[in-house]
């Protein structure tokens, strides 16, 4: 079995861009969902609610596709940390991560309703940030835009001035874990 016409349900260039890492041929069409974000929720589960509904959504436009939705959420233990809304946020985000180790969860939905097929997970990544001085974030802070990331920062933007260390995907700290994902991808199609 082939895979169906892929899509993308996602703003994030950062998604598209570990898309094309997998040569695969997919069209970006984002959702306009707004992501729940429940603090009685686990990291996971706040992550594959958002993937779902966000894949769900566009999948409701284009039932023939198989959408892939995904949804990325920073945790320290039981506190959870999503996009800041300001830099003031986003400083106090890396005040409190620096010297710790947090996880990074990104939430996967592979949803085809002309199908009748639904693949939803969840992948855990382990981060250790250095200790961080006060001007060391300032001047990451200067380097990238916060604004628009879960836990203020970017793995992949000048992380090594915060990242100690990583256990597990690191595409899946840029916001999508490849390894996982073609997996799942594989068993779509009957090849696992």
């Amino acid at each position: 079995m082939a895979l169906p016409r892929l899509i993308l349900a996602s703003a994030s260039p950062r998604r598209a861009e570990l898309m094309r890492q997998l040569n695969l041929d997919f069209q970006v069409i984002t959702s306009e969902v707004p992501e729940v974000d429940h603090r009685q929720l686990t990291a996971g589960e706040i992550a594959q609610i958002n993937a779902y509904r966000k894949a769900r959504s566009v999948s409701k436009r284009f039932p023939d596709y198989l959408v892939l939705g995904a949804d990325t959420v920073v945790s320290l233990g039981v506190r959870l940390f999503g996009k800041p809304a300001d830099l003031g946020e986003a400083r106090r985000m890396l005040e409190t991560l620096q010297g710790q180790t947090h996880q990074v969860v990104t939430g996967v939905c592979l949803v085809s309703l002309r199908h009748r097929r639904e693949r939803l997970f969840a992948e855990i990544t382990d981060v250790s940030f250095r200790p961080l001085t006060a001007q060391q974030i300032t001047e990451y802070l200067a380097a990238i835009n916060p604004l628009d990331k879960a836990g203020a920062y970017a793995i992949q933007e000048r992380g090594d001035a915060l990242v100690q260390d990583i256990d597990g995907s690191f595409s899946n700290v840029v916001g999508l874990p490849l390894e996982r994902l073609r997996v799942e991808l594989d068993r779509w199609e009957g090849k696992v």
